[in-house]
């Protein structure tokens, strides 16, 4: 058992190096969403399945979902924004 929580914690060093270094958003949302179930993970193999719970709800779920929202947003508001540009000139 001991082994098994040292490679989750090695996994999610690994994870959260890999959320740091990549440079796609998409990937890197993607990245965050797999941390987060690393962490949830880890909460469950030290005995805190309350925290383990929140955190698959709060971190592989909603903020993965609203950083990606918050992302197509600022796309739709990019074209947009050009289109009306491209109308006007």
């Amino acid at each position: 058992m001991i082994w098994f929580g040292a490679g989750v914690l090695l996994l999610i060093a690994v994870a959260g190096a890999a959320v740091v270094c990549t440079r796609d958003v998409t990937n890197q949302v993607l990245a965050l969403g797999f941390y987060g179930l690393l962490l949830a993970l880890m909460f469950f193999i030290f005995q805190a399945p309350d925290v383990a719970l929140s955190q698959i709800t709060v971190g592989a779920v909603a903020l993965p979902l609203m950083v990606m929202l918050a992302i197509a947003r600022m796309k739709f508001r990019d074209r947009s924004r050009s289109a009306g540009d491209s109308r006007n000139d």
